[in-house]
């Protein structure tokens, strides 16, 4: 820490807010908006998960009941399922895509045309804004029963396979499809990272003889760790949060043994059965643990790497 930044770090507060008060107003509407819509919905929520909310009840005249629905959520048959479920297709969703942002910013970034790299860019990036209906038509047409692929396999000689309906199937297509939408988009905090890296380094490295390979280990990769770190710790903390609107789209009666999750548990009880006082106190458990996972991410992200996101 250099000597200007501990002499401006002891000036009073008012000094500061004074220098920078043309700034002040940007910042406290973002503080409004994370406070109406993100702080006070979790202390509604907790309220709700602690009283016997009706339809047309209000949470002020709802009666309390409690930890109720607590008990109600944990003495459940079916969450040892939902669970299990739940860290399944999390969990394969963190291992097979997290990786594929990062090899697909070292390729496009190692590319030396400037106009194939911006247009290779554009092209996986557009995956991103397609909707979870569209993209589920895109693998609907590719696997059903009469798609493209068991067309292929039939005129190969082959058997077909009902994907849409295998419960084999069901966690790998999730994870596939997710991988080809989300891959691309992922690239754009690594390539900012990236942009800060002076070229000069890449240039010393290839004077000292570095290949490409030596050059991504000493000089791209500690370039993305701080952002690897920070996208690790955040997937840590929505291990729990699965892609809801994904798995209502893709699920059905022949896959529901391992479809059905958390989030489309809530959505059956919670809103099916208006049960509000339950969807509520699995939300706040959720947010416990995910909080829980977020902390020990961070601190293993210190110890390991030597930074952590706070």
């Amino acid at each position: 820490m250099g000597k200007n930044e501990l002499t401006y770090r002891r000036r009073p507060l008012g000094f500061r807010l004074k220098k920078y008060r043309l700034l002040l107003p940007f910042v406290l509407i973002g503080v409004a908006y994370y406070f109406i819509f993100n702080y006070i919905p979790i202390i509604w929520g907790f309220m709700i998960s602690l009283k016997d909310m009706k339809v047309g009840s209000t949470i002020s005249n709802a009666p309390w009941v409690g930890l109720e629905h607590y008990r109600y959520v944990l003495s459940d048959p079916e969450m040892f399922k939902l669970l299990r479920n739940t860290l399944t297709i999390s969990i394969a969703r963190l291992v097979f895509t997290f990786f594929p942002p990062i090899l697909l910013t070292i390729i496009i970034f190692d590319l030396r045309s400037t106009l194939f790299k911006k247009f290779s860019q554009t092209l996986v990036y557009i995956p991103h804004f397609f909707s979870w209906v569209i993209i589920y038509g895109i693998v609907f047409a590719f696997f059903s029963e009469s798609g493209f692929i068991n067309i292929l396999i039939g005129k190969l000689g082959g058997s077909t396979y009902p994907y849409m309906t295998s419960s084999k199937a069901f966690v790998p297509l999730l994870v596939g499809s997710q991988v080809w939408k989300e891959a691309g988009w992922g690239t754009i905090l690594y390539f900012a990272a990236l942009t800060g890296v002076n070229p000069e380094l890449y240039e010393a490295a290839k004077i000292d003889g570095a290949g490409p390979l030596a050059r991504i280990r000493a000089v791209t990769l500690p370039a993305m760790i701080p952002v690897i770190s920070f996208s690790l710790i955040m997937a840590m903390g929505n291990i729990l949060n699965s892609d809801f609107e994904q798995i209502l789209l893709f699920y059905n009666a022949s896959v529901f043994d391992v479809a059905d999750v958390i989030d489309t548990w809530v959505y059956r009880i919670g809103l099916g059965r208006m049960q509000y006082g339950v969807g509520s106190a699995v939300s706040m458990m959720k947010a416990v643990v995910s909080l829980v996972l977020i902390l020990i991410a961070n601190t293993a992200s210190k110890k390991v790497a030597g930074r952590g996101m706070f």
